[in-house]
C-alpha cells in the first residue's frame, strides 16, 4: 500500500528529456556557439564546458545555475545544465553502495515490477499528463550516459571493451525508440528487450540496466521529481519529521573534504567539540577526496548508537585532529535565533529556516516567548528557507492572517484539488514584517504570498526562488524505494502562480555585492546585527513603523 506524504523539499534533478541522444549532444565544441552570442555568454559556455571535461559535474552544475540566472533565454546553456545534472545524477546514484547492493543481488523480474509501478503512479499522480514514448526516451538517455561514466564501468561492466561500449551507446535508443510506445506495458516490454541487448552485448547485468529506466522515468519529468533509494526516502521522511540519526552537523553540499556549516545544538557532533567552518578530511579509513562529497556524507551516518572516528581540520587555528562520534537520533529546530531584535521598539526577530512537522509548535513557543519579552512588532525571516512541509507552511501562516486563502493547489486529480483558507482562531495581530531572498522557496513562498495578497505585513528583500509546484511522497512495493512526484501547483491567495514567477517584496532590498538598486535606509549600530545586514535593517525601520499596540492571541 502506497504512502503521500505533502512535501516540497527543494532537490537538484534534471527538468527535461532528451530530443536527440547523448552521443549526438555530447560532440560539441565552443566553436558551435551562435554567431550572435554575446562575448559574455561565450565565455560562460566555454567555462563550463571545461569544467564537463575535467568531470566537476558539481561545479558545472553550479556555473551554469549561476550562467542561467543571468541569461534565462539561452538554450545553450540551458542545455549544458541538464546534461551535467544527468551526469550528476548516475554519479551520485553509482556511489551509492546500499543502492548498488540492491541491484546486484535482485533479479530483473522484480527491477521491472518496480518499473512498472512507478510508471503506474505517474500515470495516476503526476500533475501533467504524460506520454510513455518519451519516458523511455528519458531512461534511455540515462543509460547512455551511465555508459560514459567511469565509475559505473568499473562497477558493472568489468573492462569491457571501450568500443564495444560506445557501439552499443550509440545503438541503444534507435532499439528502445524504434516502435510505438503507447502503455506502460509496451514500455515494460521495451525495457526488457533493452536489458536482455545489453547483458547480450557488454555482459551488463539486466537489473542495472533497467534501473536506469527506472532512474529516468522519473528524474527528467521536472527538477523537484526523483527516485528514492530507501536510504534517501528514509532521509526526507526524516526532514518532515524534524530528526535524523546521525552526527547533527549541517554539510556544504558538492564539497570533499566535508566542510561543516552548522553544527545543531544538542547533537553529537557539538559533544564532541566540532564547529562550524571545520572541515573532515577522512572518515574511519577512508579519505573523503578520494570518494568524494556524497559518498562521505552518506558514511557519517550509520546505526543508531555506532561509533565513527573522524579526522579534522581546523581552518582557524591549522590544526588537525581526531575525534569519535557517537550517531544518535539529532532533532533538527526549524524555528531558530528568536530574539528581541530593538529592545527599546520592541522589535523581536525569528528565523524560520525550514517548514516541517514541529515548525508550528516551535514557532507558538518562540511568539509566547517574545510575547513575555515585551514584543511589539515582528521580523520572520525566511531567508535561504528552501521550503518543506506544505501543511506546515500553512498552519504557519494561520497564526498571522485572521481570515482568507492561504493558498490553493490544482492537480490532474481531484483529490490534490485543496483550497487552504485561514481558521479565524489564535491569530496574533501584531505588526509583522518578513524577510525574503531569491533562495527562498515553496513553503517559504506559500507563506510569503499569504502575508502579501491579505496585506497582512511587509515583504522586505528580493524575489523569491519561484518554485510552484507540491510534491508527493510515495513509498513502493517493489524493492522498499520511493518516489518524490510533483502532484500538484500552488497558487497565492490573489490566484497568481508563483512557479517561475515567485513573490515580490513590498520593500526591494539588495545585498550590497548586488549592482542592482538598494533601498537606502540607514542601519543604527545600536541595534543588534543590523550594521551588516541591510535587508535586517530595513525590516527593523518598517516594524518601528508599523508598531501597535501588539495585542494577545485570539482563544
Amino acid at each position: 500500500m502506497s504512502m503521500c506524504v505533502r512535501s516540497l523539499v527543494l532537490v537538484l534533478c534534471l527538468c527535461c528529456p532528451f530530443a536527440t541522444t547523448y552521443a549526438q549532444e555530447n560532440n560539441y565544441t565552443a566553436s558551435g556557439s551562435e554567431t550572435t552570442a554575446s562575448s559574455e555568454r561565450e565565455q560562460l559556455l566555454e567555462q563550463g564546458i571545461l569544467l564537463e571535461r575535467q568531470r566537476r559535474w558539481a561545479d558545472a552544475i553550479q556555473h551554469y545555475e549561476s550562467a542561467t540566472k543571468l541569461f534565462s533565454a539561452d538554450a545553450k546553456l540551458s542545455r549544458r545544465l541538464s546534461i551535467t545534472r544527468l551526469h550528476y545524477d548516475v554519479v551520485r546514484r553509482t556511489n551509492d553502495s546500499g543502492l548498488n547492493r540492491v541491484i546486484s543481488s535482485v533479479s530483473v523480474d522484480d527491477v521491472l515490477d518496480l518499473y512498472s509501478e512507478v510508471l503506474a503512479r505517474l500515470e495516476t499522480s503526476y500533475v501533467d499528463e504524460i506520454a510513455m514514448h518519451d519516458i523511455v526516451r528519458s531512461g534511455t538517455a540515462y543509460l547512455e550516459v551511465a555508459l560514459t561514466e567511469p565509475g559505473f564501468n568499473d562497477l558493472f561492466l568489468n573492462g569491457q571493451d571501450n568500443k564495444a561500449i560506445d557501439r552499443f551507446r550509440n545503438e541503444i535508443h534507435k532499439f528502445t525508440l524504434n516502435g510505438r510506445i503507447k502503455s506502460r506495458h509496451d514500455a515494460r516490454r521495451v525495457v526488457a528487450s533493452a536489458a536482455r541487448l545489453a547483458h547480450q552485448q557488454l555482459g551488463l547485468r539486466p537489473s542495472a540496466t533497467v534501473m536506469q529506466f527506472v532512474f529516468g522515468a522519473v528524474g527528467l519529468l521536472d527538477p523537484y521529481s526523483s527516485f528514492l533509494s530507501s536510504t534517501e526516502l528514509n532521509e526526507v521522511e526524516s526532514q518532515i519529521e524534524g530528526n535524523f540519526v546521525g552526527l547533527g552537523v549541517a554539510l556544504k553540499p558538492h564539497q570533499a573534504p566535508l566542510k561543516i556549516l552548522n553544527v545543531i545544538p544538542g547533537g553529537p557532533a557539538l559533544e564532541a567539540g566540532l564547529v562550524a567552518g571545520d572541515e573532515i578530511l577522512q572518515i574511519d579509513a577512508v579519505s573523503c577526496e578520494e570518494v568524494g562529497a556524497e559518498r562521505s556524507a552518506d558514511m557519517l551516518r550509520g546505526v543508531e548508537n555506532s561509533q565513527v572516528k573522524l579526522v579534522v581540520f581546523r581552518p582557524s587555528t591549522r590544526e588537525t585532529f581526531e575525534r569519535q562520534v557517537r550517531r544518535r537520533r539529532v532533532e533538527v529546530p526549524s524555528v531558530e535565533d528568536v530574539r528581541i531584535q530593538d529592545q527599546a521598539a520592541g522589535v523581536a526577530y525569528l528565523k524560520i529556516s525550514s517548514f516541517q512537522k514541529t515548525t508550528a509548535a516551535e514557532l507558538d513557543a518562540a511568539l509566547w516567548s517574545l510575547h513575555g519579552q515585551g514584543m511589539q512588532s515582528l521580523i520572520v525571516d525566511l531567508r535561504g528557507n528552501p521550503g518543506g512541509w506544505l501543511d506546515a507552511s500553512v498552519a504557519a501562516a494561520d497564526r498571522f492572517v485572521a481570515a482568507g486563502g492561504i493558498v490553493s493547489t490544482r492537480g490532474k486529480n481531484g483529490i490534490e484539488n485543496q483550497n487552504y483558507t485561514a481558521s479565524r482562531g489564535g491569530t496574533w495581530q501584531v505588526p509583522l514584517v518578513v524577510l525574503i531572498d531569491d533562495e527562498s522557496a515553496s513553503a517559504s513562498e506559500i507563506f510569503a504570498g499569504a502575508i502579501r495578497d491579505n496585506n497582512r505585513g511587509e515583504l522586505v528583500g528580493l524575489n523569491t526562488y519561484g518554485k510552484g509546484s507540491v510534491q508527493g511522497l510515495f513509498h513502493t512495493r517493489a524493492l522498499g524505494c520511493g518516489i518524490r512526484l510533483t502532484v500538484s501547483k500552488f497558487y497565492s491567495p490573489s490566484g497568481r502562480a508563483i512557479s517561475k514567477q515567485g513573490v515580490q517584496p513590498t520593500i526591494a532590498v539588495e545585498d550590497s555585492a548586488n549592482t542592482r538598486m538598494v533601498a537606502k535606509i540607514p542601519a543604527s549600530d545600536s541595534v543588534v546585527g543590523v550594521s551588516k545586514d541591510r535587508a535586517l535593517a530595513v525590516a527593523v525601520e518598517q516594524a518601528k513603523k508599523q508598531r501597535l499596540t501588539a495585542r494577545i492571541p485570539r482563544s
